[in-house]
């Protein structure tokens, strides 16, 4: 057995349920590799498995599903792979530990020119960028919506739309978010809390409205976000982080020809393959220069809770990070 630290969940509720813990964790069996964490993402998913809105496997659980670290042992059956190794992965549960099992099949190499805090801050949102891009299908030149365009998703898919050549419209709760969205791939930022969404909308689309919007916000922005678009337009809802959005009939969809699309990472990348070529895509968007990756706060992982409160009081931009160091 090996000897680590980990945040875990004992019942579900709000962000006081994390706990820092001592665990012990065995070595690893066929098809399994014992990584050493060195970062840890931050994302809206953690708070989810959190408070229970999606279920975990069993209690107690570690939530987080990315980050980056070393190999410290492989298990038998594991080619490719060594002690030290650099690796990373996303939406696996269980990264909120200092030292983890893994299947190898999970892991990807990043670049060496990635330093671990940007990789572990980056690969889970830049793959769901490039997820929630092709499933709109913007053809270039079409305007698109981004709501909280200065998050952690939002600051990646905004500037990966402008990369696309698309014309991106953000959204942000203040002044100096709006800021940070402009210089990451908007073109124009509507400060929600000063302004009207859709009298905004209709000036700058010449009130036509936009070909497609990436909400990962939910309940208290689903029914704007329907309003901004036009004829034809696709609604791309890939997060809660105001709540599940209500029921509603589909019919309504009808009034404009609207398409609506519900896209999820974890069966996006179930397969392998497709794993490896997400990872290859989203790290080549940083190597090549199209995408910066903005880190807006780094805490120890003890303090875990309180970057989930920072998170849900939606008091982050960019990405978050988790250190694992125990002092």
């Amino acid at each position: 057995m090996n000897s680590a630290h980990a945040i875990r969940i004992h019942e579900h509720g709000d962000p006081g349920v994390l706990r820092w813990e001592e665990i012990e964790v065995p070595d690893p069996g066929p098809g399994e590799v014992l990584v050493r964490h060195t970062a840890i993402g931050l994302n809206f998913i953690d708070t989810y498995h959190r408070s229970g809105l999606y279920p975990v496997p069993s209690l107690p659980a570690v939530p987080g599903v990315e980050a980056v670290g070393r190999v410290e042992k492989v298990g038998p059956g594991v080619d490719g792979l060594a002690p030290g190794d650099r690796v990373a992965y996303a939406v696996v549960i269980g990264a909120y530990a200092t030292l983890r099992i893994i299947p190898s099949g999970r892991l990807v190499r990043p670049p060496e020119s990635i330093d671990d805090e940007i990789v572990a801050g980056y690969l889970l949102k830049g793959m769901t960028a490039g997820m929630l891009l092709r499933t709109a299908g913007v053809a270039a030149g079409g305007s698109v919506l981004v709501r909280a365009a200065a998050g952690g998703v939002g600051l990646i898919l905004s500037q990966w739309a402008s990369a696309a050549g698309l014309r991106v419209i953000g959204t942000a709760g203040t002044e100096a978010k709006a800021d940070l969205a402009h210089r990451h791939g908007c073109d124009e930022v509507i400060v929600s809390t000063k302004e009207s969404l859709p009298g905004r909308i209709a000036d700058l689309t010449g009130g036509r409205g936009v070909a497609a919007v990436f909400d990962g916000v939910g309940r208290s922005t689903f029914e704007e976000s329907l309003e901004a678009l036009s004829l034809d337009g696709f609604m791309v809802s890939y997060g809660n982080a105001s709540g599940p959005v209500a029921p509603f009939e589909l019919l309504r969809l009808s009034k404009k020809n609207l398409r609506l699309a519900r896209p999820s990472l974890v069966p996006h990348v179930a397969d392998g393959a497709r794993l490896r070529a997400a990872a290859a895509e989203a790290f080549g968007m940083l190597t090549g220069g199209r995408v910066v990756v903005t880190i807006g706060r780094r805490l120890r992982l003890r303090d875990a809770a309180e970057a989930h409160r920072l998170l849900e009081a939606r008091a982050t931009s960019g990405a978050t990070v988790l250190l694992p160091a125990t002092d």
